[in-house]
Order: C-alpha cells, then sequence, then structure tokens
C-alpha cells in the first residue's frame, strides 16, 4: 500500500509540475535603424522580401533595400495615409481616407550597367546600347 501511494504522489508531482506555467526568457536585438527625416506613418514589405517601402507623413515612399539601404523615394502626395501591397512585387495600393480614394501604381526599377571595356560593335557614340547577355548557364 506505502509503494502504490509513493507511486501515486511522484505521479500527482509530475502532473502538477508539467500544468506549471514556464517562465521564458525573450531575448532580441536591434539589427537596423533606419533613421528617417519624416515620421513614419505606415511601411510594408514586398512578398519577394526584396524592398521595404516606407509612407511618411509628408506623402514620400521610401524605398529601402531588405538591407536597409535607400534605393529611391516616390512623392504621392500629404493626402495618402496608408499603403497596401498589391497581387505582385511591383505593385502598391495607396489609400487616402481624407479623398476617399484608393490608387494602385505599379514601381519599376531601372538600372545603369556600365558597358565600358565590354567589346561592342559600331560607334562607341551611339543613342542606343543593346547588351546581351548570353554567357550564363
Amino acid at each position: 500500500m506505502g509503494r502504490r501511494l509513493g507511486n501515486f504522489l511522484v505521479v500527482i508531482t509530475i502532473c502538477l509540475g508539467l500544468t506549471m506555467p514556464a517562465i521564458a526568457k525573450t531575448d532580441w536585438q536591434v539589427r537596423q535603424k533606419m533613421q528617417l527625416d519624416q515620421a513614419p506613418i505606415d511601411m510594408l514589405v514586398s512578398s519577394n522580401n526584396k524592398w521595404i517601402y516606407i509612407l511618411t507623413d509628408d506623402g514620400q515612399i521610401l524605398i529601402y533595400t531588405a538591407r536597409g539601404r535607400l534605393k529611391d523615394s516616390i512623392q504621392v502626395g500629404p493626402h495618402v495615409d496608408q499603403i497596401k501591397a498589391g497581387p505582385r512585387d511591383d505593385m502598391l495600393f495607396l489609400l487616402s481616407h481624407e479623398s476617399k480614394s484608393v490608387q494602385v501604381i505599379s514601381i519599376d526599377f531601372t538600372e545603369n550597367i556600365t558597358t565600358r571595356g565590354s567589346p561592342t560593335k559600331g560607334p562607341l557614340d551611339a543613342p542606343v546600347t543593346v547588351a546581351v547577355f548570353s554567357d550564363f548557364q
């Protein structure tokens, strides 16, 4: 009888220990900080995690890379008070409670490619350069 009581007390102690809330510690650290000239009022991250869009209170959308480098900015006007992701990475919805409107904008990034020192055909001062990337596998 004493052994059964001992086993019962061990089981009860284990069950009580499992139902007690565990005190956990949460560690966190600041990985990067983007210092802005204007107060941010909304932000979103593109679905491919490549771009961070920050809407400021002066009506600008600041476009940052995922590493926190400012890529560009778009002036959308102070009436815009919210931004939402579009169905594609190059689309944003701009919401305005004041004007009761939603604008859909598309964003396209152009990159300058330096062709200096690359093999060319034709005059070097041609108004258009066609770059062919054919050596990739």
